[in-house]
């Protein structure tokens, strides 16, 4: 049994990473508010991870045809995306070159604090619920 390789548990944990990679680098964007010519950097995961799933919000499958006239399904077998650090070097917020806003940072670090702790809260729930079942108690 593989209850925790399951699709929607490693999307759970891809999402755990990527948050974690995200609080470092806000951190290291606040932290260097102020450093002349900083370029501040942000995390891509959601994204990519929509991009990958397709349209509506459903995986994409990949099929194999063993006959010339099966039909194909889908282009490549869905995968997790790998959380991507991008930096923004095209802007400017003072004389010093420097991109980062404070108060932006600060947003988005409470928003990914919020996120993590949601993830974590499902996956004990996803646990919960397994041990549940496993101990047969209701």
């Amino acid at each position: 049994m593989k209850l925790l390789n399951s699709a929607s548990f490693n999307r759970m944990e891809a999402a755990v990473f990527a948050a974690e990679t995200r609080q470092r680098v806000i951190s290291n964007n606040i932290a260097n508010a102020e450093t002349p010519y900083f370029k501040r950097s942000e995390v891509l995961f959601e994204q990519l991870l929509e991009e990958s799933m397709g349209a509506g919000g459903q995986l994409q499958l990949a099929g194999r045809t063993s006959h010339s006239k099966h039909i194909a399904i889908g282009a490549n077998a869905a995968r997790l995306p790998v959380t991507k650090v991008t930096t923004d070097h095209t802007t400017a917020m003072n004389n010093n070159q420097n991109n980062v806003d404070i108060d932006r940072e600060m947003s988005l670090l409470a928003k990914n604090q919020l996120n993590y702790n949601f993830y974590i809260q499902q996956i004990n729930h996803d646990f919960s619920m397994m041990r549940t079942a496993i101990e047969g108690r209701g």
